[in-house]
């Protein structure tokens, strides 16, 4: 619950974005999450009711048709009709992102037919899609007001004011109990403001310099995320063709004690490409990769050719990139490669140039999609060769992945995940790191705050 006077909450950005501008940055998530409503809403794994009240997916496994609950409005008052979810469907397949690289949707629905009905969408597609409601979970249906901002939605909250990039007060519509939200893009400031006692609450405390577990005086929340952060190994030339080289550097990595030294025990050990979170990996029940150096340096022994290795890393995203670098570059080298580390300092072109291949050997990257089909169709299919895959094949992996993304049945298709998340921890295309912990600072009369594992603050 929110005290009765209007609390401010520190976030990184304050923006609402354009409908055709799909994101992953979890403070704006924030603000979608609590304006507008996402079309099936993405819960630990699992899709729960969001825009749509209803759901159901055909014998055929291609045509899902999605209900409105009946009386849905806009904060403005105006109905909702299927027909604004399949007019936002549209824009969304002719998005990009932050990169202004293109998403993948239009390829996942490539030849649907999107067909409203009063309150009804139906959506059909030409082979079974038993995942899209996960993608749909990424589409948050919005309105814009008389000056064209994207700030209409159908969610608990309704925007009072608004000023992009610095403010935005929010109003719950079924108390009138307001929240304040300022853009401070620095945790190091969000830290002060909340001591000060200038704010009441703070995200992403885990962007700290000096990372800390705890703020003495205010509760302290720490969630595990969905994010993984990795590093593309090139499949297409160079010691990483080798998929023993691929497995000898990973089991050089000592995870635990990067997580300690390096992000000051905030994160969790990856094991595959997706988190603990992700649909499929329970199936999967795997443990983290254990650290061998030995057996890295008897696999890689086994490997022809020179050792040598350019490993690239931006500056942030993922945060403390570089110092990641320098500690996989040592745990590397101590097993027998030659690693070089090419610090790129332009971010946007340094993943413009991952989703053209120019990636040297190996490429520090994060992967944040929390859906496994979009994980492995973007990043590791060697079918789909979409933009983020980097040249690693195996028709085991491809069997595995094709299989699942058909299954209707959602015990059997979780388990065909679970395989195909499996085979992947034997045979890695990245080198896995780690899952961020995500940290919060409130007030302790503020209550009903919580992170999810996106990363997204709730509001009970």
């Amino acid at each position: 619950m929110i005290p009765q006077a209007t609390p401010t909450i520190a976030l990184e950005k304050v923006e609402f974005l354009p409908a055709n501008h799909v994101t992953d940055d979890t403070s704006i998530l924030t603000l979608k999450s609590l304006v507008l409503e996402p079309m099936l809403r993405w819960q630990g794994g699992q899709i729960r009711v969001g825009l749509f009240a209803k759901w159901q997916l055909d014998d055929t496994g291609c045509c899902w048709t999605l209900r409105l609950p009946q009386g849905k409005c806009f904060h403005d008052g105006s109905p909702v009709a299927a027909q604004h979810a399949a007019e936002f469907i549209t824009r969304i397949l002719e998005s990009r992102d932050m990169f202004g690289m293109p998403w993948s949707y239009a390829r996942y629905l490539e030849g649907a037919r999107i067909e409203p009905e009063g309150t009804a969408l139906r959506i059909t597609t030409p082979k079974p899609f038993p995942d899209l409601p996960e993608i749909l979970s990424e589409f948050y249906l919005s309105r814009e007001d008389t000056w064209g901002r994207p700030i209409i939605g159908t969610g608990l909250w309704q925007v009072e004011s608004f000023t992009a990039g610095e403010e935005t007060t929010l109003r719950r519509r079924s108390d009138n109990r307001r929240i304040r939200f300022v853009a401070q893009p620095q945790a190091e400031d969000r830290l002060a403001a909340l001591t000060s006692g200038n704010i009441q609450a703070a995200t992403h405390l885990e962007r700290l310099e000096i990372p800390q577990r705890a703020l003495e005086g205010f509760t302290w929340q720490e969630q595990a995320g969905t994010l993984s952060v990795m590093a593309f190994m090139n499949g297409f030339e160079g010691i990483f063709r080798d998929p023993k080289a691929r497995r000898a550097a990973n089991l050089a990595i000592d995870r635990m004690r990067l997580i300690a030294e390096v992000i000051g025990g905030l994160a969790i050990a990856a094991d595959t490409v997706v988190s603990p979170w992700h649909f499929g990996h329970p199936e999967a029940a795997l443990a983290p990769l254990n650290y061998d150096p030995q057996g890295a340096r008897r696999l890689l022994a086994e490997c022809d050719g020179p050792r040598d290795v350019l490993l690239r890393t931006p500056t942030y995203m993922p945060e403390r990139a570089p110092e990641i670098a320098r500690f996989m570059a040592e745990a590397w080298d101590a097993v027998g490669f030659n690693t070089k580390v090419d610090l790129a300092a332009d971010r946007p072109k340094y993943a413009r140039e991952i989703g053209q291949k120019q990636m040297g050997d190996a490429a520090i990257f994060d992967s944040s999609p929390h859906s496994t089909f979009r994980v492995l169709d973007d990043k590791i299919s060697s079918q789909s060769r979409a933009v983020w895959w980097q040249g690693v094949a195996s028709p085991e992996v491809d069997a595995a992945f094709d299989t699942a993304r058909h299954l209707i049945n959602n015990t059997a298709r979780a388990s065909a995940y679970g395989s195909a998340l499996a085979q992947l921890q034997s045979a890695p295309p990245w080198a896995y790191l780690f899952h961020p912990i995500l940290c919060l600072a409130h007030r302790p009369e503020l209550v009903g705050f919580s992170l999810d594992h996106k990363g997204i603050l709730r509001i009970a």
